[in-house]
């Protein structure tokens, strides 16, 4: 019987699935005590972390038994990859499993920032009617959906898009123009400043490695069209959020939904103070009741595999 160590949330029925056949800590705090997790880690066979929890340094070096991580998401720039595969550690993370979630949260973002009319519940039930000041919002359809990053999200984004009438054009460094995914998906291959200059909204779906880390500048986002609509839920290093804020404040920017921070989770930040038609959301694009369920369960299955 393997110990298994799971740092954050995790759906409970998962849980019980990896505890019918291991020993299983599970406690969705343990990423914030630091000296237990280190003690508890020793003695793991195999660790399941969400996107807190930092498997390097001394951590990796403290996980002398483990055999596998399980990620809870996609992203693996909390964990250092090549360190665990030089210990004999598979990392696997949930791939496709949370591309919904995300994909859904991207469209509908883009509609409400657009359309720029759901913030005025109070001032409607307190009696005033800002009818005339609502009245100049934006159709999501005939906009144009730029991505930034064209793997599995990014393709099932687009084809929610493009089932709300949008057009959608896509740049990704590892595709060039006559990759199938461009063809299958009736989305126009473009180059990275022509889908920054030319998208009504634009969407993040990159790692954050070295190659994208601040990829979003503020040269870059002062060239995004006036009024355009910023959504990230990629990763907070890839956008410089102090240009973000100001263009906003400027009105240059029409709105974003921001769901991923450079710091997380995000302290008190004078950043985004009196930014007009701003989302912010605390990384949870990619969880919802339904890609919690399959994340965990696709996680549950492979470690169990890993570990037989």
């Amino acid at each position: 019987m393997a110990r298994i160590v799971i740092t954050e949330f995790m759906d409970e029925r998962a849980v019980a699935q990896l505890r019918a056949r291991h020993d299983v800590l599970y406690d969705p705090l343990l990423v914030d005590d630091a000296p237990r997790l280190m003690a508890e880690a020793a003695a793991a066979d195999a660790v399941v972390v969400r996107n807190r929890t930092q498997v390097r340094g001394e951590l990796l070096a403290a996980l002398g038994r483990c055999k596998v991580v399980g990620r809870l998401g996609v992203g693996l720039d909390n964990i250092d990859v090549p360190g665990c595969e030089s210990r004999g550690m598979a990392v696997i993370p949930a791939t496709g499993a949370n591309a919904l979630s995300v994909a859904e949260y991207v469209v509908a973002s883009a509609m409400l920032l657009l359309r720029g009319a759901y913030a005025s519940t109070a001032a409607v039930a307190a009696g005033q009617w800002p009818r005339n000041a609502l009245s100049s919002g934006r159709e999501v359809g005939g906009k144009t959906l730029g991505l930034i990053g064209f793997g599995s999200i990014g393709q099932l984004t687009a084809r929610l898009a493009r089932g709300v009438g949008m057009e959608v054009c896509a740049f990704d460094a590892m595709l060039d123009q006559d990759h199938p995914a461009f063809t299958q998906s009736g989305v126009r291959c473009a180059g990275l400043d022509e889908v920054i200059t030319m998208s009504d909204v634009v969407s993040l779906h990159v790692p954050l490695v070295d190659s994208t880390r601040g990829l979003l500048d503020g040269a870059r986002i002062a060239s995004m069209k006036h009024g355009a609509v910023l959504v990230n839920t990629a990763r907070g290093g890839i956008v410089d959020e102090a240009a973000l804020a100001a263009a906003l404040r400027s009105g240059h920017l029409g709105g974003a939904a921001i769901d991923v921070f450079g710091a997380e989770p995000l302290v008190a930040s004078p950043h985004f103070t009196n930014c007009s038609n701003l989302l912010l959301t605390p990384h949870i694009a990619g969880v919802s009741a339904e890609s919690n369920e399959r994340v965990s369960f696709l996680i549950a299955d492979k470690v169990l595999e890993a570990l037989s």
